[in-house]
C-alpha cells in the first residue's frame, strides 16, 4: 500500500510539473492564422519579434494594374495571403502585416517535381504552373513555425526563422528531376515595371547572392539577399523576361543561361535542379540585408551558422515566449487565443532595419551605422500612434526609445527635413495624413521613457509640424482650419494637425518651453473651427468662412473632407480635449444621446462603398472599429455622468470585433493597432489622448493579467465576478485604496501595484 501511494504521489508530480509547464507556454495559444481571412490582412508565416524576415507563403500576386487602372482584387493580397484561396504560389520573406496597402514579397521560393514550370499558372487550372493546391488539413501555423503540404508535389514545405534570415525545410519524394525556383519578379502590389533592377551572383555550386531594386510604395528600395542550400544543385538556370530592355551590352559573348556565375536584369527566375531521395530533406537559408551581399552573407553567418532546423525554431519560440510573458492573464481558452495572438501581432512591426553589426541604408541613400540603438522601419503611424506606441511604453519602454531614436535618424537624413509620417526600408511614402511621429515622441518624453535628447526630438517636432508645404499645413496655421476647396481632407485633416500639435504642446510643457507651449496650444483648439454648431457635426468651411452647404451628408465616407471615414465618426475626434468636445456639442445629455446613435444606428452600405478599408466586418451601427480614427469613441463616456456606457460598449465591441478564427478580425490589424486595443481594452484601460500620461478605464474582460515591467516591478490587475454578463464596474481599488473617478496614471503602472476591479451585472 505505501509502495502504492508513493507512485501514485509520484505520478501527481508529475502531472502537476507537465500542467505548469504547459500553462507557463503562451506560444500554444498564438495563432497567425487568425486575420488571414477577408478583411483583417495578417500573414501565417513565420517571424521572429519584431524581425527584418516574415517568411510567409503566397496564395495569390495578383497586379496593381489592370489595363492601365488600379486592379481592385489587389487590395486581398496586401499580406499576400487569403485564407480562402485554394492554392500557394511560393514563400517569400517579406510583408506587412494588417495593411490596407503594401508593397514587398521578395525573394519567392517554391520547390517543385517534374518538368520545369516557370510560371505561377492560374489557380483555377491545376498543373499550368508551378503553384500547387493545399489543404488546410494539411497546414500548421505557430509564432515562428510554417508547414504545409504542397498536393501539386507531394512536397512538405517548412519555415522558420531569425531576425534576418529566412530558414526552408523541404522534404520531397524520390525525384531526378527536382527543382527550386527563386522568382525575383514575384511581388506583393506588384505591377510590370515595379523591378526596376535585378542582380544575382553565384559564390559556388550551393550559394549565391545578390539583390534586387524595386519602384513601388517605396520608390528606391533596394535589398539584398545571400542564399545557401544544404547540398550543392547539379545545375543553376536563370530565364530574363524583361521585355524593355533596349541595350544589353555584349554578353551574347557568352552561353550564360546555366551555371553562369552572374546575370542581371530587370526581370529574372532562376531555379536550381537536384536528385532527391525519398524523404530528403533539402535546407534553404536566405538571409537578407539593407546594406549589401557580404551583408547578408555575415548576417546569416552571425545568426543562423548551421543547419539545425529545430534549433531555430525553437530559439525564435523562445523570443517569443520571452515577449509573450510580458503580460500573462488568466481566463478561457478563447479569450487567451484572443490576447496572445493579439500580442504576436503587435510585435511583428516596427521591423528591424540594420544588418547585424548595426549598419543600415538611411533615407538619405547612404549608409549609415546606429550608434547605440537598434534601427528600425515600418512606421504606420497614422494607425499605431493609438495604442501601439503607447502599449509599448509600458512592456517595450526600450524598444520604443530605440525607435524613437529610429525615427530621429529618419529627420536627420531626411531630405524634406521631416519626421517619419509612414516609412518604410530607408523610404518615405507619405502615406495617409498628419505627423503622428510627433505622438510617438511626445508620449514618450511626457511619460518619462526618453533616453535621448528631448529638447532635439522637440525642436524635429516644431519642424515636421510647421513645414508649410506638406499638406495644407500652411494653411491650418494661418487660417486656423483647411479651406474645404483646398484639399479633399480639409477636415480629417484639421483635427489631426490639432491633436498633433497639442502633444508638441505637452512635450514643450515637459521640457519647460512655453514659448512653445503657448503657440502649439493655440493651434491644438484649432478643431473649433470646422465644428458647427447648427448641424453637430465636424463639417467642410470654406475659405470666407462659411459652411458647405451643399453635398454634405455626415454619413457618406467620400467626398466630405475626411479621410477614411464619416463626420458621425470624426466628429469625436477631439482626444486631447473631450470635455471641450462635449461642452461644445451641448453637455452631457446632447452628447450621449450623440454617442449611443453612433453604436445604434444601421448604417446602409452604400455610405462606405467606395472605401476598401471600411466594411460591414469593421462596423457596429455606424461606429467604425475596422478602421482606426474611432478607436477611442467608446471611452468617451469617461468624460460624462454615464461612464458605465463605456464599459457596456467596450464589451459589446470585444467579441464583435475579435475572434480566434481565421476571419477574426474586423479590419485590418495595421501593423499592430487593432491589435494593442484589444489588449488595453482587455486589461480595463486605454490610452485615449497619448501625449498624455492618463489612461481611461474601460471593463476588464481577462480574470486576472499581471504586466511584468522591465525594471522587475508589476502590475497586477485582479478581476473580480467577470463574465459576459458581469461587465459593469461596482468599485475601483488601486493599490488597496478606492479610485475616485475613471482614470489611472502612467506612474501608477509603473510604479507597480494592483488595480482591482468588481464587476456586476447592473452598472452604478
Amino acid at each position: 500500500m505505501k509502495k502504492t501511494l508513493t507512485v501514485l504521489f509520484a505520478c501527481a508530480a508529475l502531472m502537476a510539473n507537465a500542467q505548469k509547464k504547459s500553462d507557463n507556454n503562451l506560444v500554444q495559444y498564438v495563432k497567425p492564422i487568425i486575420g488571414t481571412e477577408r478583411m483583417g490582412h495578417t500573414f501565417p508565416g513565420a517571424t521572429v519579434p519584431f524581425g527584418m524576415v516574415q517568411l510567409s507563403p503566397e496564395t495569390d500576386t495578383p497586379s496593381y494594374d489592370l489595363n492601365g487602372h488600379y486592379n481592385p482584387d489587389v487590395y486581398k493580397y496586401c499580406a499576400g495571403y487569403q485564407y480562402e484561396d485554394k492554392t500557394i504560389v511560393g514563400f517569400s520573406h517579406t510583408h506587412f502585416s494588417g495593411t490596407g496597402h503594401s508593397d514587398l514579397g521578395d525573394f519567392l521560393v517554391m520547390p517543385t517535381v517534374g518538368e520545369l514550370k516557370l510560371n505561377p499558372g492560374m489557380a483555377d487550372k491545376p498543373g499550368s504552373g508551378y503553384r500547387s493546391g493545399y489543404s488546410h488539413e494539411n497546414e500548421v501555423s505557430e509564432a515562428n513555425y510554417y508547414k504545409v503540404k504542397l498536393d501539386a508535389s507531394g512536397i512538405i514545405a517548412e519555415m522558420t526563422t531569425s531576425a534576418r534570415v529566412g530558414f526552408h525545410q523541404y522534404t520531397f519524394p524520390k525525384s531526378d528531376n527536382a527543382h527550386i525556383i527563386l522568382d525575383l519578379m514575384a511581388g506583393i502590389y506588384n505591377y510590370p515595371d515595379k523591378n526596376v533592377w535585378t542582380y544575382v551572383r553565384m559564390i559556388n555550386d550551393s550559394t549565391i547572392v545578390g539583390y534586387r531594386q524595386t519602384n513601388g510604395w517605396a520608390r528606391t528600395r533596394t535589398l539584398y539577399f545571400a542564399m545557401t542550400f544544404n547540398k550543392p544543385f547539379i545545375q543553376m538556370g536563370y530565364k530574363n523576361f524583361s521585355k524593355h530592355e533596349v541595350y544589353g551590352g555584349f554578353w551574347g559573348k557568352f552561353n550564360h543561361v546555366k551555371n553562369f556565375p552572374e546575370t542581371a536584369a530587370m526581370q529574372l527566375k532562376l531555379w536550381f535542379d537536384f536528385k532527391t531521395e525519398e524523404g530528403e530533406k533539402i535546407k534553404i537559408k536566405m538571409a537578407l540585408s539593407p546594406v549589401s551581399m557580404d551583408g547578408a552573407l555575415n548576417n546569416m553567418q552571425a545568426e543562423v551558422p548551421g543547419w539545425d532546423f529545430d534549433k531555430v525554431k525553437n530559439d525564435g519560440q523562445a523570443l517569443w515566449e520571452k515577449e509573450l510573458h510580458k503580460i500573462v492573464i488568466e481566463g478561457s481558452h478563447d479569450d487567451k487565443v484572443n490576447f496572445y495572438t493579439s500580442m504576436y501581432h503587435a510585435m511583428i512591426n516596427p521591423t528591424i532595419y540594420m544588418d547585424e553589426d548595426g549598419q543600415y541604408k538611411g533615407l538619405d541613400q547612404n549608409i549609415h551605422k546606429a550608434d547605440g540603438f537598434t534601427n528600425y522601419t515600418t512606421f504606420s503611424l497614422w494607425d499605431t500612434h493609438r495604442a501601439l506606441h503607447p502599449l509599448f511604453n509600458i512592456i517595450e519602454p526600450d524598444r520604443n526609445a530605440d525607435m524613437v531614436k529610429s525615427m530621429l535618424a529618419h529627420y536627420d537624413q531626411s531630405p524634406e527635413h521631416m519626421l517619419p509620417v509612414w516609412s518604410n526600408s530607408a523610404n518615405e511614402n507619405w502615406c495617409m495624413s498628419g505627423f503622428h511621429s510627433v505622438s510617438v515622441i511626445a508620449d514618450a518624453v511626457v511619460k518619462g521613457n526618453a533616453p535621448f535628447d528631448a529638447n532635439k526630438a522637440l525642436d524635429a517636432c516644431i519642424a515636421t509640424a510647421t513645414h508649410r508645404d506638406y499638406e495644407s499645413d500652411g494653411l491650418f496655421m494661418d487660417m486656423g482650419y483647411i479651406p474645404d476647396e483646398k484639399d479633399d481632407n480639409s477636415v480629417s485633416s484639421t483635427l489631426e494637425y490639432a491633436y498633433d500639435d497639442w502633444c508638441i504642446a505637452q512635450m514643450a510643457k515637459k521640457l519647460n518651453r512655453m514659448d512653445v507651449y503657448d503657440r502649439f496650444i493655440k493651434y491644438s483648439q484649432n478643431w473649433k473651427n470646422v465644428f458647427d454648431p447648427a448641424s453637430g457635426f465636424m463639417h467642410p468651411k470654406e475659405a470666407n468662412g462659411t459652411w458647405r452647404k451643399t453635398k454634405f451628408d455626415p454619413f457618406t465616407t467620400i467626398g466630405m473632407g475626411f479621410i477614411e471615414g464619416n463626420a458621425w465618426n470624426y466628429t469625436l475626434y477631439v482626444p486631447q480635449d473631450p470635455a471641450g468636445l462635449i461642452k461644445a456639442m451641448g453637455g452631457d445629455k446632447r452628447f450621449i444621446i450623440y454617442e449611443d446613435s453612433l453604436f445604434s444606428y444601421n448604417l446602409p452600405d452604400k455610405y462606405f462603398a467606395e472605401t476598401e478599408d471600411i466594411t460591414k466586418d469593421g462596423i457596429i451601427g455606424n461606429y467604425v472599429h475596422g478602421n482606426e480614427p474611432s478607436h477611442h469613441d467608446a471611452y468617451l463616456y469617461d468624460w460624462t455622468n454615464e461612464p458605465w456606457k463605456t464599459q457596456d460598449k467596450i464589451r459589446m465591441i470585444l467579441p464583435k470585433m475579435y475572434k480566434p478564427t481565421p476571419d477574426g478580425l474586423g479590419g485590418n490589424d495595421d501593423t499592430g493597432q487593432m491589435s494593442a486595443w484589444y489588449i488595453f481594452s482587455a486589461m480595463g484601460f486605454y490610452p485615449v489622448a497619448p501625449g498624455s500620461d492618463q489612461y481611461a478605464i474601460g471593463s476588464p474582460a481577462v480574470d486576472h493579467a499581471v504586466i511584468n515591467l522591465e525594471d522587475g516591478k508589476t502590475f497586477t490587475i485582479n478581476v473580480k465576478n467577470q463574465s459576459p454578463k458581469n461587465v459593469y464596474i461596482q468599485k475601483i481599488l488601486l493599490n488597496g485604496k478606492p479610485l475616485n473617478g475613471y482614470f489611472i496614471s502612467h506612474a501608477d503602472i509603473m510604479n507597480g501595484g494592483e488595480i482591482t476591479f468588481f464587476m456586476g451585472s447592473k452598472h452604478i
